[in-house]
């Protein structure tokens, strides 16, 4: 199965599920599922474990790891998951694309250096000699953030799509396949990609490829029928999250907090202080602001999308982003 054709199914997978999405008008029944990820530690975490979301929300949460943005996704799609912390905008885009109503409700943090691809150290190439990469098997979780930096990487380095083999792989696993030299390239981000740095090097650095246009930032998102529903609920939600990330700001509070936070996102206080470090967490007005949800991000998707389009990743962009993005919860989070 081809590269296009493997995204493309899940897309109209997709596309058939969102009508689940119904389904959450009905109610909560006082509990609801919230997606992260494991080993991408960030400061919701503290209130995650402090059980702060649950007494400020008044409702249970039910906490579930994934591998992918697009596996947030397809259990957002399905019903079972009513929010996604840090869910990548390029798996939001391939969704919202193929017609799932999920909205972005906040910018959960901005990172160029946590997400990248990585070659194999004995290929011995690097950004001057990227050429070399065409016929080379390359580790890609498609329709993700890695996904969208490999495509606009190999653009840069006129790099033919059609000359490499590209398999689909979550980043541990192509992190573990780089090590065993199954492949010779592989994207990914977080400790994935710690672990992928070990067996060789990036191609180019955050800063080069911010200067390339490639940005790289996650966001928590959220079927459009559950915000419309519980719009008070999610603004608590972000309340709590944008609490935390002002806690994590002031220095004095990353002793208490870092043991906390390593625990639960399953890394060591090390790794953790080191990833943390190349994270930035937008306050509450910075992300209402034109660089981010005034305007910014809904620009960047549409950009994300034509990029998927012309790869041939996924069949066609939505004229705008605009209607993807819905403000209105975090405006009143600033409020309480």
């Amino acid at each position: 199965m081809t590269v296009k054709t493997k995204l493309m199914s899940a897309v109209a997978g997709l596309a058939m599920m969102t009508g689940a999405q119904a389904a959450l008008a009905a109610g909560h029944g006082g509990e609801i599922t919230v997606g992260y990820f494991l080993e991408w530690p960030m400061p919701f975490q503290f209130a995650k474990v402090n059980g702060t979301y649950e007494e400020e929300m008044g409702v249970k949460i039910n906490w579930v790891s994934f591998d992918t943005g697009t596996a947030m996704s397809a259990a957002m799609a399905s019903g079972d998951v009513q929010m996604s912390v840090s869910q990548g905008v390029p798996p939001f885009v391939v969704a919202t694309s193929a017609g799932q109503d999920l909205q972005i409700i906040d910018v959960a943090v901005s990172y160029s250096d946590n997400d990248n691809c990585v070659v194999r150290s004995d290929l011995e190439i690097d950004k001057d000699s990227a050429d070399e990469l065409a016929g080379k098997k390359v580790a890609v979780p498609l329709g993700t953030a890695a996904h969208y930096g490999f495509l606009k990487q190999m653009s840069h380095f006129g790099v033919d799509l059609a000359s490499l083999d590209v398999v689909d792989m979550a980043p541990a696993e192509g992190a573990a396949a780089l090590s065993q030299s199954s492949v010779d390239m592989a994207c990914g981000w977080g400790g994935a990609l710690r672990r992928m740095k070990e067996s060789g090097n990036v191609l180019l650095t955050g800063a080069e490829k911010e200067q390339l246009g490639i940005l790289v930032f996650d966001v928590t998102s959220a079927p459009a029928g559950f915000v419309a529903e519980e719009s008070e609920l999610v603004a608590k939600f972000l309340k709590v999250t944008a609490d935390a990330n002002a806690m994590w700001a002031d220095e004095a509070n990353h002793a208490k907090m870092l043991p906390v936070i390593a625990k639960d996102a399953g890394m060591d206080e090390a790794a953790t202080a080191a990833t943390l470090a190349g994270f930035v967490f937008p306050s509450v007005d910075e992300q209402m602001s034109a660089k981010w949800l005034g305007g910014g991000a809904q620009e960047f998707m549409k950009g994300v999308a034509e990029v998927f389009v012309e790869s041939g990743s996924i069949g066609s962009a939505l004229e705008s982003y605009a209607a993807t993005v819905n403000t209105g919860p975090l405006a009143a989070a600033k409020g309480m």
